[in-house]
């Protein structure tokens, strides 16, 4: 296409990641048109393009050129990246379709709210178990799964977990 593209190319492959950053300069517009043609989502589209790129760095040893340049190959990732993100994305909804409604609640009382407050303060992986064991009453085997944890690690956290929720409500003296 180019010879700027062959010249870029050249130092792509022995490594060089400005002249992949220059690639990336030069065909992102047009790469994110053809994903923006592709896919719903304009996120998904900027997601589309850095993934082609990623891969372009990742696979820069066996990347087949046409006429020196490297677009054809991006133009094509791209297109199966777009793909693959309508599919998860399609998948990720018939989920979320499928998953139970919860029902509306009253608005929290002074109890309910240092409780919340509480869990807010634990650390972000015991406040998962916490919330898809306790308030959403998964079975520790489908957290450990949902959180890509073994089973005897949501224990415990989960045991870690209350000792602390179970502490800060002591000292907040809203157990009796």
């Amino acid at each position: 296409m180019d010879h700027d593209d062959a010249g870029l190319w050249a130092r792509v492959r022995q490594g060089d990641e400005l002249a992949l950053a220059a690639l990336f300069d030069r065909h992102e517009s047009r790469l994110f048109r053809h994903a923006s043609r592709l896919l719903t989502h304009r996120e998904d589209a900027k997601d589309a393009v850095a993934v082609a790129f990623f891969e372009l760095w990742r696979k820069r040893a066996s990347v087949r050129l046409v006429e020196g340049s490297p677009l054809p190959w991006l133009l094509n990732t791209v297109a199966h990246c777009a793909r693959n993100l309508e599919r998860s994305g399609r998948r990720y909804r018939a989920l979320l379709d499928r998953a139970p409604v919860a029902e509306a609640t009253m608005s929290p009382t002074h109890d309910d709210r240092g409780v919340l407050a509480a869990l807010k303060r634990l650390p972000a992986r015991e406040q998962a178990v916490v919330v898809l064991s306790v308030l959403e009453g998964y079975p520790e085997r489908e957290v450990a799964q949902a959180l890509g944890i073994p089973a005897g690690t949501v224990k415990s956290r989960l045991a870690r977990a209350k000792v602390k929720l179970r502490d800060a409500l002591a000292r907040e003296g809203a157990l009796s």
